[in-house]
């Protein structure tokens, strides 16, 4: 299938996240109102796959805590399969940063935990918990505790336990940003197989623009506030023109790197760069000039 022709069957699918003027404003500590988002509007399709990126301070982490009803929005809406999202729900999975398993409880437990919670009968869960480990490679873990595994391992349980509940979407939150170069790739490549055989979409936050262009159907860039926008706000949904199934050697592909200059420029605009230039002082005496 070409690129072209994902792109139309994509747009032909039904909408599940309906983003409208999203506005997100609170009292700062002088008293006056502090906007981390104004007016953002996006709308994300059954099974798409979408990346968010953007500098500190365009407003990342509170749309995505938004979008999982952690955080009250001020203005717009937000509707998933056309309801309200006035709260947390499991019609949403969220996996985050830090390690957010229970320490208390074995990876199968953990699994079962969301299960659990929706009144699953005890060996209905076990067996289901199995099949979702089975999924992302870890069922021979099952009885293992938390602490004994990788930060790799303890991602993909959280991403087992969030998908577990069977929601609509599935919001991440930089869920690999700390972790090392070689385990970040290694969970990118699972995540997107554990995409290719479940019926879910995702919305994916991340600082790191390789990472988005690589995963993603569409990276949506926001912006820091500026003159014309008081809070962050959607700049560009940017298409990317990379066929499924993705592999590594499309890094080095000219579409892969077109699109990835093309997002950094949206981000990290030349004039930017300029007024940013930091003050020089020489710090040493030595014979040989770098510059």
């Amino acid at each position: 299938m070409s690129v072209s022709d994902r792109f139309r069957r994509i747009a032909a699918r039904p909408v599940v996240l309906d983003v409208q003027h999203l506005g997100m404003a609170f009292p700062g500590s002088g008293g006056g109102v502090v906007h981390a988002l104004h007016d953002v509007s996006f709308q994300v399709r059954r099974r798409e796959f979408v990346t968010v990126v953007g500098a500190s301070g365009c407003g990342k982490s509170t749309l995505v805590r938004i979008l999982a009803g952690l955080t009250a929005h001020s203005s717009g809406e937000v509707l998933l399969d056309g309801r309200p999202v006035n709260g947390p729900g499991p019609d949403r999975g969220m996996v985050f940063q830090g390690y957010t398993l229970f320490p208390w409880l074995s990876v199968l437990k953990n699994v079962m935990f969301g299960l659990e919670m929706q009144e699953v009968g005890h060996d209905a869960a076990r067996a289901e918990a199995l099949q979702w480990l089975d999924l992302v490679g870890l069922a021979h873990k099952a009885e293992a505790w938390p602490h004994q595994l990788s930060g790799g391992q303890r991602q993909r349980v959280a991403i087992a336990r969030a998908l577990a509940a069977k929601p609509r979407i599935l919001l991440m939150d930089e869920p690999f940003g700390a972790l090392d170069p070689q385990t970040r790739a290694n969970l990118q490549e699972h995540l997107l197989q554990i995409w290719s055989h479940v019926d879910i979409t995702i919305v994916f936050i991340t600082h790191d623009i390789d990472e988005a262009v690589w995963l993603a159907d569409r990276v949506l860039v926001l912006q820091p506030p500026d003159a014309a926008h008081p809070g962050g706000w959607l700049r560009e949904a940017v298409e990317v023109p990379l066929p499924v199934p993705r592999t590594r050697a499309m890094l080095a592909s000219d579409a892969f790197r077109a699109t990835r200059e093309r997002i950094d420029a949206l981000i990290h605009p030349p004039q930017v760069h300029a007024a940013e230039r930091l003050p020089v002082f020489k710090l040493t005496q030595a014979g040989d000039e770098i510059l």
